[in-house]
């Protein structure tokens, strides 16, 4: 995930708020946003809440809490949301758009990988990068940068299965994966997740 990891790194911050961000249930029964996907594209340049939202579909994003996180680490709260789910925008240092939303399950596992430690067990997160991602080592989980050895991979648009050890049963989890089938990131060490690509709803 190197650029993304380096992104994510930076979730640090954010996912110790989540909690006091999001309830976890939300407050909305009747849940009226499309389900498709807010188009990049026709985003306002320069709009985070439009960039975050652009990373999920409309139904997640519409009432999740939007989050920035600065170079130093530090986490604002643009938009307190109602549904659990967190939403940030794309990291502008980064090759490509790379907007990501995550449930509180998935802010856990980002926080244990961040820390070097165990995801906790039995508890399955979801993370949405409908806009696609910046290029990744399969292979390594804390890679920064492509080298010879450490099988660099480009995703498009994706959603990422975390912290379930049996839902990467039966997919590919080679060094070097076809991107556009489900695959195995990272197979082999703690934080192993399932990459699946998507196609957004246009």
């Amino acid at each position: 995930m190197t650029s993304k990891s380096l992104r994510i790194l930076l979730l640090t911050g954010a996912v110790i708020i989540v909690g006091a961000c999001n309830k976890t249930e939300s407050t909305n029964g009747n849940n009226t946003a499309a389900a498709e996907t807010k188009n990049s594209a026709t985003a306002s340049a320069g709009d985070p809440i439009t960039s975050a939202e652009s990373a999920a579909p409309a139904a997640i994003a519409h009432d999740a809490s939007i989050m920035t996180v600065d170079a130093k680490g530090t986490p604002t709260t643009l938009r307190k949301g109602t549904n659990g789910w967190t939403c940030m925008p794309d990291a502008p240092d980064t090759p490509g758009p790379d907007p990501m939303c995550f449930d509180a399950n998935a802010g856990k596992w980002v926080a244990a990988w961040v820390a070097h430690k165990p995801p906790p067990e039995g508890s399955v997160g979801l993370m949405y990068m409908l806009e696609g991602g910046t290029d990744a080592s399969n292979t390594d989980p804390y890679a920064k940068q492509p080298t010879a050895s450490n099988d660099w991979v480009k995703t498009g648009p994706h959603i990422m299965v975390v912290g379930s050890k049996d839902i990467l049963t039966g997919h590919p989890s080679g060094a070097k994966p076809d991107t556009a089938v489900p695959y195995v990131m990272w197979a082999g060490t703690p934080y192993a997740h399932l990459m699946v690509p998507v196609t957004p709803a246009t």
